[in-house]
């Protein structure tokens, strides 16, 4: 299965010069296989697992200069490690965090050698040793989106009808309806890869439920690796609370149990380091960077991937795929972590995406943008539909509250269309609003 992140290892490896590369992101979405299928179109690839091979870690204990490494690693896997035409992949590199400062090294010393390095919880590892300015390349990824998906189900044709809509001519409405289904069939399977392996090759839905049950399983496991005994209750209430407060505000005040925000709040900063959840944090929207005003305290929050966030609820999603246009309970919410996790999926992978959202603060209003992004420069709104509703009362309010706004978008189940200064994109669409792509 092909991801986006492909074309930007490309421009990695035609680079001259390149920098090690760490490819980051939350457990079991793809990491490893999507660097393996790489590597086989251009290089001789060397393996190796830090977490899955600990007797390696001792080859970094020693000086870290490069030719050392390089030698000790040839005789470990029995291959010639040669610049130029092999790829050394170190995955679960956090396992062994002074391979991560060996990384410095062989940007500095060996140049030439093409380096990456994975793993599923970076973040943890890399604030104990730190990371040399300038000496390392990184690529965000996350779970596959609903282009990915397409085109994993073999809809390539369909994927990049979609990826070159202009956002005002409407597709013919069998298209539509065809999008719209498989869209249904996304938000029921989710986007971990080997869920969408499973409904690929199956057509089963009940196989895709139990992979997601034994992925949410392996993530509580992953708590006792980088959260201290004492925080481990409290990591452990807050993955089971969060996915009702999707799509709300989030207050600690809301959590069940007798718990403090002084408690909590170490706690959710963990399971957002482990990419488990990402904050959607409020932005006045008065300018960019939208991070420039903004309160840290006041945020929402969206799960990894929306087919685990059901199933940890122990909710089943079969309905989508029968009717992803009928109503039923919590269909809003998920409609709205969805386009969230489009937004960073389709974010650039070498920066640290962040997504904001706006509600306007007098006392008594109710306008709230679920989204707003910054796009070719522009400040843009978006306010998402389960259905097909009509109501846009609070984009007209943050358009008239910002006046330099030239447009918002709506995503609903509607066909693509304009209504004066608000474009309707359908909610298979969240691609088209990358910066490549401009209404």
């Amino acid at each position: 299965m092909k991801r986006r992140v492909y074309t930007y290892l490309k421009a990695w490896k035609d680079a001259h010069p390149h920098k090690p590369l760490i490819i980051n992101g939350a457990r079991q979405i793809g990491k490893t296989t999507t660097v393996r299928q790489f590597a086989s179109k251009f290089f001789n690839l060397i393996e190796i697992n830090l977490e899955s091979q600990p007797d390696i870690h001792a080859i970094f204990e020693q000086n870290l200069d490069p030719e050392r490494l390089i030698i000790d690693l040839q005789l470990i896997t029995g291959k010639t490690i040669t610049p130029k035409k092999c790829l050394l992949f170190i995955d679960e590199i956090q396992a062994c965090p002074r391979a991560i400062t060996a990384l410095r090294y062989f940007y500095e010393k060996m140049p030439e050698l093409h380096v990456i390095a994975a793993g599923s919880l970076l973040q943890f590892a890399i604030d104990k040793v730190g990371v040399p300015v300038g000496r390392i390349a990184f690529l965000h990824m996350y779970p596959m989106s609903f282009l990915e998906f397409l085109e994993a189900l073999g809809e390539s044709l369909l994927a990049e009808a979609i990826q070159n809509q202009d956002g005002k001519t409407p597709f013919n409405s069998a298209v539509h309806q065809k999008a719209l289904r498989l869209f249904g069939e996304y938000i029921a399977i989710g986007g971990m890869p080997e869920a969408v392996a499973a409904w690929r090759d199956t057509h089963h839905y009940q196989s895709c439920l139990e992979i997601h049950h034994d992925l949410i399983a392996a993530y509580k496991q992953d708590f006792e690796k980088y959260a201290r005994k004492t925080q481990i209750k409290y990591i452990e209430h807050l993955f089971q609370e969060i996915p009702h407060f999707i799509g709300k505000q989030f207050r600690y005040s809301h959590i069940t149990g007798h718990y403090r925000k002084r408690e909590l709040e170490p706690a959710l900063y963990l399971l957002e380091k482990a990419n488990v959840v990402s904050p959607v944090h409020y932005t006045a929207a008065q300018g960019i960077p939208l991070g420039a005003q903004t309160r840290l305290d006041n945020f929402k929050l969206i799960p990894l991937d929306i087919a685990l966030n059901q199933a940890a609820l122990g909710l089943t999603s079969e309905e989508w795929i029968l009717d992803p246009e009928k109503t039923f309970i919590n269909k809003g919410t998920i409609t709205e972590a969805f386009v969230g996790q489009e937004l960073l999926a389709y974010a650039n992978p070498r920066q640290n995406a962040a997504l904001y959202y706006w509600h306007r603060e007098e006392r008594g209003s109710q306008a709230e943008i679920d989204y707003v992004i910054a796009r070719n420069g522009a400040i843009v709104p978006i306010e998402v539909k389960s259905g097909k509703g009509s109501s846009l009362k609070s984009m007209q309010c943050f358009l008239n509250d910002h006046p330099t706004c030239q447009y918002g978008v709506r995503f609903s189940t509607h066909n693509f269309s304009q209504y004066e200064k608000i474009y309707s994109y359908p909610l298979y669409s969240v691609c088209c609003l990358t910066d490549q792509n401009s209404v």
